[in-house]
């Protein structure tokens, strides 16, 4: 087991275009220390300049199931040289007239190096294994596709 943390800081402000409002933006502290400015996404009134909920959900979804591939890749003796992804998730209407988001779809490049170089149908096991077994994906309710080459 290993425990998450992080620190969410709001104060009131005008917000920046709508003075009838006020501002989403506010501050996440991880426990590492590091710092991400976050707001809502810009449909909802947010700031363009920070990350939102949604960005950060679907960069979870995504960079889980990298770190789950590398590990698969590394461990059945292949060697990647670059891996990247341009995630994207979709926030719609859900069945109680709510809205969540509903799917994710994973869009990985993955440059292989070295002389052991996996087939296609190594490359779609090793994507397998790290859909299956990403923290993030197993935590959502939303679909997660993934669509490699």
């Amino acid at each position: 087991m290993s425990v998450h943390q992080s620190a969410i800081r709001w104060q009131r402000a005008p917000h920046e275009s709508d003075p009838g409002t006020y501002s989403r933006n506010h501050r996440v502290t991880l426990n590492g220390g590091q710092q991400v400015d976050v707001s809502a996404s810009v449909e909802f009134k947010g700031d363009p300049g920070c990350a939102d909920p949604e960005q950060m959900l679907v960069s979870a979804v995504s960079s889980c199931h990298m770190l789950f591939f590398l590990a698969i890749a590394d461990f059945q003796g292949y060697r990647v040289d670059s891996y990247e992804d341009d995630p994207v998730a979709y926030l719609e209407r859900n069945a109680a007239k709510g809205m969540e988001v509903t799917r994710i779809e994973l869009s990985p490049r993955i440059t292989f190096g070295g002389d052991n170089v996996p087939d296609p149908k190594a490359i779609s096991r090793m994507h397998a294994g790290a859909h299956r077994n990403c923290f993030i994906r197993n935590s959502i309710t939303a679909e997660v596709t993934i669509h490699h080459l």
